[in-house]
């Protein structure tokens, strides 16, 4: 089990997540303590993964407000903690939590992609604090196998080169996280 921290560079939010690969695939716990939009918050949550790293069930709880918990299939298939059937993420296999570097890593590994290729997908969107989840469209690219990978958040305009470790775990996503303790 590995435990790692991330500091933001918009505001003075901060990150502890523990990681865990498993032979049956990889599970993560993590609170972050931010702000976004000018409303600070507190938030834990839990991600699981298979052995491909397609999220299988992610719970998220916003200290004193909402939870949300997600289901999924492997195959692009979504339920809520209740059960119902989410159709609008029809095809997503990846979330993306807003608050966090964390998942850009479950594309980044499940995607396997070879140097200089570019893969677009649709993810589970996930807004913080108001756990809001809707489908958006982004991007990957490999720039340096196993070392940089491009980030284009097709839905909102904007791009940033990734640098991650042998986990695929990102390390510096410029303007917005930097893995603690800072390297260099």
């Amino acid at each position: 089990m590995r435990e790692l921290r991330w500091t933001s560079e918009e505001d003075e939010g901060i990150e502890h997540l523990t990681f865990d690969a498993r032979d049956d695939g990889f599970a993560v716990e993590s609170v972050v303590v931010g702000q976004r939009y000018g409303k600070a918050y507190g938030l834990h949550y839990t991600v699981r993964c298979d052995a491909q790293w397609r999220t299988t069930h992610a719970w998220l709880k916003i200290a004193g407000g909402g939870e949300l918990e997600l289901h999924g299939d492997g195959q692009g298939h979504w339920r809520d903690g209740h059960g119902h059937v989410l159709s609008a993420l029809d095809g997503c296999i990846d979330i993306d939590i807003a608050a966090t570097p964390y998942t850009n890593t479950l594309p980044i590994r499940r995607l396997q992609l070879a140097q200089g290729e570019r893969q677009p997908i649709s993810v589970a969107y996930i807004s913080t604090p108001d756990l809001q989840v809707t489908r958006a469209e982004q991007a990957y690219s490999c720039i340096e196998l196993n070392k940089v990978y491009r980030y284009e958040g097709l839905f909102r305009n904007f791009t940033a080169n990734l640098t991650v470790d042998e986990d695929g775990l990102v390390i510096d996503y410029p303007t917005l996280f930097t893995r603690l303790p800072r390297e260099g």
